[in-house]
């Protein structure tokens, strides 16, 4: 039986990794975890914020996903979208969900991420 999502992951162009360093870490505050030996020798970077984890795989012929993303549940919301847009990140955000705040951004190679908040109890 399935008991939960392990991890994410999304494709990213090689030589980005720097990019997404910053993005991943700096801009959303993420901690990036080390890779297995094998697994890094691919490039790519891994991030994780508690049992939250996004890894970033390098794809020859990269296409950022404009539709497909994650989901990431944030507290305090407003305070979240201030952060990204402090650090240059576009913020645009969407009233289309019942019972939710929620924005989308783009990491710096261009895939699609959801933030949101539950509004209901």
């Amino acid at each position: 039986m399935i008991a939960a999502v392990d991890h994410v992951q999304l494709a990213a162009p090689a030589g980005s990794e720097d990019a997404l360093r910053d993005y991943y870490a700096d801009t959303l505050g993420m901690t990036e975890i080390p890779k297995p030996p094998a697994l890094a020798a691919r490039g790519g970077c891994w991030f994780q914020a508690g049992p939250v984890q996004l890894h970033l795989g390098i794809e020859q012929d990269f296409r950022p996903a404009k539709k497909a993303h994650p989901g990431l549940r944030v507290t305090d919301i407003e305070a979240y979208a201030a952060r990204l847009e402090a650090r240059g990140a576009e913020v645009r955000w969407d009233g289309d969900l019942p019972g939710h705040r929620r924005f989308y951004s783009h990491d710096p190679v261009g895939n699609r991420l959801e933030f949101l908040e539950r509004t209901d109890s």
